[in-house]
């Protein structure tokens, strides 16, 4: 990705591109595209999916990807603060059937998605483990 990096403070709801192309990089910032959108800032979300992060905005195959196989990633593994839900149609059969920006608590997306968080999302997780418990953060 690449775009401007954003304050959630500065951030406008209102903005067409907003629910559709920004992406949560650390605790209160995000990266904003730009106006007119590459494909690189369209992955959809998939509670199955082929891409993980790899740093704030590298993304890389976990698995071998098919020719024509879409990319995709599962918003948890970036999205950690309130935005609007929004009901997944990936279809796959462990479909959560909601994405929320507090998916990426699940201890079972831990699991699934370990060595694949967003950084800031990864220290929340290992904060959260070292405890013992899943407190608030």
């Amino acid at each position: 990705w690449g775009g401007t990096i954003v304050h959630k403070d500065d951030l406008d709801p209102n903005m067409p591109r907003f629910t559709q192309r920004v992406v949560q990089i650390d605790e209160d910032l995000y990266i904003l595209t730009g106006e007119t959108p590459e494909p690189t800032d369209c992955f959809n979300h998939s509670c199955e999916p082929n891409l993980g992060f790899s740093g704030q905005i590298g993304l890389v195959a976990l698995r071998d990807i098919n020719a024509g196989e879409e990319l995709r990633f599962d918003y948890a593994m970036c999205d950690g603060g309130p935005y609007d839900e929004f009901v997944c149609r990936c279809g796959f059969q462990n479909c959560r059937g909601k994405v929320t920006g507090t998916d990426w608590r699940n201890p079972e997306l831990w699991e699934k998605y370990d060595g694949y968080f967003s950084p800031y999302l990864a220290k929340r997780i290992l904060a959260i483990r070292s405890n013992g418990a899943a407190r608030k953060i």
